[in-house]
């Protein structure tokens, strides 16, 4: 099986799943989620990255506030204080880790969060370079959102 393929085939899984999970708690606060295929974006554009892929939980300002927040277990990280968190050092390698699938994210729990690191391998139809690329620009971005 290609790698394409099973990047789709985890997608797909991983919007079920959250479908699943979300159905109980969205029904209880009569919101509805929209659920969507992944789109192939820029890997040059960091923010676009953003729009498209994390601000439907993290918000578009990165406070945790999207529009599916509501609908998860637990409430998604506030991307902007990642810094203050840190002594004031914004923890890139945590954040690529985060964003590849390699870290353990307690608030993660059993992978609420999509593993990009794979969608973008099946995106990128397995060109590695273009996978760090997109992991590379989109933390550089997330480093843009820090609270000053």
């Amino acid at each position: 099986m290609s790698v394409k393929k099973l990047g789709w085939i985890f997608a797909a899984l991983i919007l079920f799943t959250c479908a699943a999970a979300g159905q109980d708690q969205t029904q209880e606060q009569n919101k509805v989620i929209k659920h969507t295929t992944v789109k192939s974006t820029s890997p040059a554009s960091g923010k676009e990255m953003y729009l498209s892929y994390c601000a439907v939980c993290h918000g578009e300002d990165g406070k945790g506030n999207g529009p599916a927040a509501g609908a998860l277990k637990a409430q998604p990280t506030d991307l902007t204080m990642l810094s203050k968190n840190n002594e004031g050092k914004y923890p890139s390698l945590k954040v690529s880790a985060a964003i590849r699938g390699d870290a353990n994210v307690p608030a993660h729990g059993t992978k609420d969060m999509p593993v990009w690191g794979s969608l973008f391998w099946g995106m990128s139809q397995g060109h590695e370079g273009e996978v760090q690329q997109r992991i590379a620009n989109l933390t550089k971005y997330i480093e843009s959102l820090q609270a000053k």
